[in-house]
């Protein structure tokens, strides 16, 4: 049996994809890449940066931190350091949250 196209799971992205992902520039993304030692994306011969699933995570969790809660790199950095896994869970759940929201929106518009 094999997979359809729609089950297929991507293991690669470009930095353009992610950069989408979260509404930002690819310049701010390799700025992060280089101010966070979490972020270690492969790179082929020619250069080109290819996030893997746990590198979007952890982007994840910077842009929560910076954009989200306000925090300074450097105060990203430590949180990341000292408390990696409760800032995991508090993204998790603003992440959960904001689904929710949408949709309840949605519903609402529905009416």
């Amino acid at each position: 049996m094999t997979d359809s196209p729609k089950n297929i799971k991507k293991e690669f992205f470009s930095i353009g994809e992610v950069a989408e992902e979260f509404g930002v520039n690819t310049s701010l993304i390799r700025f992060w890449e280089k101010e966070f030692d979490i972020i270690k994306p492969l790179k082929n011969k020619r250069g080109k940066r290819m996030f893997q699933k746990r590198d979007v995570d952890n982007i994840h969790l910077i842009y929560h931190l910076v954009k989200e809660r306000g925090f300074t790199l450097e105060g990203a950095r430590k949180k990341l350091k000292n408390d990696k896994d409760e800032t995991v869970k508090q993204a998790e759940v603003v992440k959960r949250l904001k689904n929710v929201r949408g949709f309840l929106v949605d519903i609402q518009s529905r009416l």
